[in-house]
């Protein structure tokens, strides 16, 4: 594909320098998942400050239940990302026409069933986590108002997963900053003015994501050919749905498994009051923030690695993987430090409380500061995944971080006591997982391309 071909939303992932490339679609993307990801944080601030420190642990002890039942869907959307990217690499138009009409249909009927399945599980998966009882009903409410969005929340995510595909971040970004603009009013009008609570944050989250929906669809109804949507020829191509699916289940599973120990440790943190729960809940918001920089260079990482391992470029592809582990892990760390050298500042968006602060000014202190250690197993995974190699990063993932989480709740904690011990599972399963994938990225990148080269000379 020249570059001249390419429409003006577009980036050219095969020719030309990366560096300015790439940071040209992280950079979006990473703005683009904040903003997301600021719906949930102006959700749990105006709760806490206009509502209650009950409220704000109802709204923030969802975070780990949301992730939880949806990161199946969201890794099927990767997986999404990662054909259509192969097939531009190959120039491929059949073929990236038959994956946008899969991703759609795909995208409209996971959404559906994770609106049915969250309104029924909402209560009983709250008492299975020992939510305090103080903050249980207005947490079960939240969720399931939150959950009758969903089909949104998947549209958009399928939607912008096309848009990246080919190189487009910014239309995405510019949705989610209306986006954000219209959550915050109506958060503040519902919970302000009409005294709605809980109930009126995740209505307006709703709604938001809603207009986040339409938009991304709008966009697609009249992109270029190959890109563009038609509603009345939407149905699922069996060989794209099945690489989709190869793809997108494990780093899905990944995702799944992931959130049943971050649920687990939810639990735990529920065992010291509904203060530790409003504190942990405001902290994490910021090692979300960090998160999705890293998100972000994953993004890039998938697509760009995605593209030129389907052109056959691997010199190309490793300096795809070098320039988003650089830059993931500089940025990532540079915004841990800063949210953590002002910790007291930062929480004091979200409460007012001291005894809320202090829990969350240890969290901040021991896992949100080493955060930037998670990108040693992120980026390396998205790039296998970008090589078609996604069972590999989930199986070592699952085993480093995950299992070791639920190890460390069950027989660490009991021994080593205090809320310091519980932090501390994030960087010490951050720093094995990572040395794992990391080994596993250069051991199938180096099998990779010696058997290209042997294909050149046979």
């Amino acid at each position: 594909m020249a570059s001249k071909q390419l429409g003006h939303n577009e980036i050219d992932m095969l020719h030309g320098p990366l560096l300015v490339k790439i940071l040209t679609f992280a950079l979006p993307l990473a703005a683009s998942s904040v903003l997301q990801q600021l719906f949930n944080s102006v959700d749990v601030a105006v709760v806490g400050r206009f509502a209650s420190s009950e409220a704000l642990a109802a709204v923030g002890s969802n975070a780990p239940v949301i992730n939880l039942l949806i990161n199946l869907f969201v890794g099927i959307s990767m997986g999404a990302n990662a054909i259509i990217s192969n097939h531009i690499g190959q120039n491929d138009k059949d073929r990236i026409r038959s994956a946008v009409s899969t991703s759609a249909v795909v995208a409209l009927f996971s959404g559906i069933f994770l609106m049915a399945l969250g309104v029924t599980v909402a209560k009983p998966i709250h008492s299975m986590m020992g939510t305090p009882e103080e903050v249980t009903n207005m947490a079960v409410s939240y969720l399931r108002i939150y959950f009758l969005g969903m089909p949104f929340i998947m549209i958009f995510n399928f939607g912008s997963a096309i848009l990246r595909s080919l190189g487009d971040t910014r239309r995405p970004l510019y949705i989610l900053i209306a986006a954000g603009i219209l959550n915050t009013v109506l958060n503040l009008l519902f919970v302000i003015v009409f005294h709605m609570g809980v109930e009126g944050v995740a209505i307006a989250t709703g709604i938001s994501n809603l207009f986040s929906a339409a938009m991304v669809v709008s966009i697609l109804l009249k992109e270029e050919e190959p890109y563009r949507l038609h509603p009345d020829d939407m149905h699922i191509q069996r060989d794209e749905l099945s690489h989709m699916l190869e793809i997108g289940v494990p780093a899905g599973l990944q995702g799944v498994v992931f959130s049943i120990s971050n649920v687990i440790i939810q639990a735990s943190i529920n065992s010291y009051g509904f203060n530790a729960v409003a504190g942990s809940a405001a902290a994490l918001n910021f090692e979300q923030y960090c998160y999705y920089v890293i998100a972000a260079f994953n993004g890039a990482a998938i697509s760009f690695v995605g593209q030129n391992y389907g052109a056959g470029n691997m010199d190309r592809v490793k300096r795809i993987f070098l320039i988003c582990m650089g830059l993931g892990m500089a940025s990532c760390a540079a915004l841990n430090w800063i949210f953590a050298g002002w910790s007291d500042f930062f929480l004091g968006l979200f409460t007012d409380s001291d005894a809320v602060k202090e829990f969350g000014t240890i969290r901040m202190h021991t896992a949100l500061v080493l955060q930037g250690l998670a990108c040693l197993y992120e980026i390396p995974g998205s790039a296998l995944r970008g090589m078609g190699r996604s069972m590999l990063p989930t199986l070592l993932t699952v085993f480093g971080t995950c299992l070791l989480r639920i190890v460390w709740v069950y027989t660490i904690c009991p021994i080593w006591k205090g809320f310091h011990a519980l932090m501390f599972v994030y960087p010490v399963s951050w720093t094995i997982t990572g040395i794992m994938v990391m080994t596993a990225f250069i051991v199938t990148f180096n099998k990779i391309r010696k058997k290209a080269g042997l294909a050149k000379t046979a």
